[in-house]
């Protein structure tokens, strides 16, 4: 706890490290609220355990990005103190003190309840002691047809170096007796397993006599037969591991061809530094110790798990049993009248009778692809343009832009190839589009392009007509149904044209343009909203009524965070709905006593970003792309537009507030950077808003 003389030079410092959260280790706050979803039981059993993958998911992506990052800096002399003021050194301390109980609890919940709980209902991973003799016999001719013919095992010696091995791979260290037929006496051997592989493996319903689900761990085929793999040689021991790498791309930005650069350094990605290693809690130290010192590794980058290592690959489950009754219930997603006419009616006529806002996944993205197909075939429709950040393999709105391309419409597309790990799925849809004869740029050297815009122009009574759509997520239909994110479609034409010179600014080259209503990073975003935080402050000040919401995914900018400590000491009332990162520490006297902080994590991952400042009672309301964090507001091309018709902004004002009444799945943050989770009172009801969103705009099929 602070003293309160500490206290007291917070509140005159607001550069205090104490009124600061280190980024990774709140990330890290995240993930643990992620992997508590794996024992909330008012999720369905196999949501749960999709929950355990997505934790095993994040966790490898820190590792591969966070942590690397660390170490780097830590390599190279390169330290950033941020406003925590923690060095690297310190912040990777910390987090092997906070990520190895994790990993040890993601484990325990694995083995203790989710496997036993998916037992009684049918669904079993076959331990090898388990196996009858008829799925022995179908597992042993699985592997000889399946498994054996890709397996490449690699003897340890002179002539055999310990093989590169690629990140995040499952692999088995072999110990050995005996001689080879060459008279070879390793003593050790790699076995990796290939990655065309399915990490679970069903067993046919006929061997198992209809008594449910039965799975099998590859690796536990694997381990079963890898004394087929060393014919006459004794196996004394063989034990899974994985290799996390460092998964950053460092590109010159200043190439020629950003495209052909980033594809030959792709490779790269592979074969980074290594960052983490997971082995079999039973390897015997003498092979674990070897591991660490192949790659470099000191004790604190070392995790023994208690089961797969490579605990992502179980979301295959999913979709090898068929059991609707242990997932939620499909939805359809809402759609007003309008826009349903709108697929047989002309949908810019809808557009331009009044602004259309959509919150997905609650309601549909139909109405986003339905504008881009109608754009592409509307024969009054000149001209296209849009921002492509992350789309999908199978994207209706690239067939559509390439529909449009070829039928003579001038198309163009600010692709951001360094989108990360979606940078190869990028230089593919660059080369399509251009195929088919659209104008595809790559954004600004430095900056990446994350905002979200698609605008139209199109020829109206001798004159041309500008519709736009902007939204808070990805033109991605995928995600459209697993993040909530806002969309809005408008034919304001301050609005749009706004938009329209935004694209003159990606695609050309020139002076800052000057937007009527939008906001954009790096530009004007972070200053107009330090402004419009400022102009509650003064109203505090004032004695009027001054209020903050805002909802976004990550909070850690510090000139940001500074302005909002001035305006809670200035009276403010903020309320910040924040699902990850969160820097700023709520609850401080005289610095933050007016300031909360919650969390939201339910079925959809939480993805709007959206403000709304009280504005003496006029209030101001805005969708963006952007977080408040440093590379959103200071290193990316972001959006921020303004939603303005009453009805519209009364809308998310009510869905704001319906979020900080949630008490069942919000967590609040404390000053200490502990979580709580809210329940409701004996005497309240339960509230959930992702759930009262579904039943409010949603169709449940």
């Amino acid at each position: 706890m602070t003293t309160q003389a500490t206290e007291e030079s917070m509140a005159t410092n607001l550069d205090h490290p104490e009124l600061y959260i280190n980024r990774e280790l709140s990330l890290i706050k995240f993930n643990e609220r992620v992997l508590a979803q794996a024992m909330d039981e008012r999720h369905p059993l196999l949501q749960r355990l999709l929950f355990l993958c997505i934790f095993s998911s994040n966790t490898d992506e820190f590792f591969e990005i966070r942590v690397a990052e660390l170490k780097r800096q830590i390599e190279f002399g390169q330290a950033k103190i941020l406003a925590d003021g923690l060095s690297p050194e310190q912040t990777l301390e910390e987090i092997s003190d906070q990520y190895h109980p994790l990993v040890e609890r993601q484990y325990q919940i694995l083995n203790d309840i989710i496997l036993p709980e998916m037992r009684q209902e049918g669904i079993r991973f076959l331990r090898r002691e388990e196996w009858t003799e008829e799925q022995e016999a179908w597992i042993n001719d699985f592997f000889n047809e399946s498994v054996m013919p890709v397996m490449s095992p690699i003897g340890l010696d002179p002539s055999h170096p310990f093989p590169r091995l690629v990140n995040k791979t499952l692999n088995f260290i072999v110990e050995l007796d005996g001689k080879d037929a060459f008279g070879r006496e390793t003593g050790l051997a790699i076995l990796p397993a290939p990655r065309s592989l399915p990490r679970v493996v069903r067993l046919p319903d006929e061997i198992c006599k209809g008594d449910g689900d039965n799975l099998v761990f590859l690796s536990s085929i694997i381990h079963a037969h890898a004394g087929d793999l060393f014919p006459g040689m004794t196996i004394d021991g063989c034990y899974q591991f994985r290799l996390t790498r460092n998964a950053d791309l460092e590109i010159d930005e200043n190439e020629e061809d950003l495209a052909n650069a980033l594809r030959s350094e792709l490779l790269s990605r592979r074969y980074g530094d290594a960052v983490r290693l997971e082995v079999a809690n039973n390897c015997p130290n003498d092979l674990v110790e070897e591991l660490l010192k192949r790659f470099n590794l000191s004790e604190d980058d070392l995790y023994r798990v208690d089961g797969p290592v490579n605990l992502a690959r179980l979301m295959q489950t999913l979709s090898l049993v068929k059991r609707p009754d242990l997932q939620y219930d499909p939805l359809t997603p809402g759609l007003s009248k309008s826009l349903k006419q709108s697929g047989k009616n002309n949908i810019f006529d809808e557009i331009k009778k009044a602004d259309r806002l959509l919150h997905h996944p609650f309601e549909s993205f139909t109405p986003v692809i339905n504008f881009i197909m109608t754009a592409a075939k509307d024969p009054n429709v000149i001209a296209i343009k849009q921002t492509l950040y992350r789309t999908g393999e199978d994207s209706d709105i690239v067939k559509a832009l390439c529909e449009a391309a070829r039928n003579g419409k001038e198309v163009t597309a600010v692709i951001e190839l360094r989108a990360r790990f979606d940078e190869e799925d990028n230089i593919n849809l660059a080369s399509r589009l251009q195929e088919a004869g659209a104008l595809v740029t790559y954004g600004v050297v430095g900056h990446k392009t994350h905002a979200k815009m698609m605008l139209v122009l199109r020829r109206e009574n001798q004159h041309l007509k500008r519709y736009a759509h902007l939204g808070t997520g990805n033109y991605h239909s995928g995600t459209a149904k697993l993040y909530t994110d806002y969309g809005y479609l408008t034919a304001d034409d301050e609005i749009t044209y706004d938009a329209h010179r935004i694209f003159q600014q990606l695609t050309g080259m020139g002076k800052i343009q000057k937007t009527k209503k939008l906001m954009h990073a790096p530009f004007t975003l972070h200053k107009g909203l330090i402004d419009m935080i400022n102009t509650e402050a003064d109203n505090a000040r004032a004695g009027k009524p001054a209020r903050i919401i805002i909802k976004c995914n990550g909070l850690t900018e510090p000139k940001i965070i500074r302005t909002l400590y001035k305006a809670s000491q200035a009276g403010v009332s903020i309320d910040l709905i924040i699902r990850s990162m969160c820097s700023l520490r709520p609850g401080i006297p005289d610095v933050s006593d007016n300031i909360r902080v919650r969390s939201i994590i339910g079925r959809f991952l939480e993805h709007t970003r959206v403000f709304y400042f009280e504005n003496d009672g006029s209030p101001k309301v805005y969708g963006a792309s952007a977080d408040w964090m440093e590379r959103n507001l200071i290193n990316r091309v972001e959006t921020c537009f303004p939603i303005e018709p009453s009805k519209l902004k009364k809308r998310v004002i009510d869905e704001l507030n319906l979020y900080l009444k949630d008490n069942c799945q919000s967590w609040e943050l404390s000053a200490d950077g502990d979580y709580l989770q809210n329940q409701p009172a004996e005497d309240e009801d339960e509230i959930s808003a992702q759930t009262s969103l579904l039943d409010k705009l949603a169709l449940r099929a």
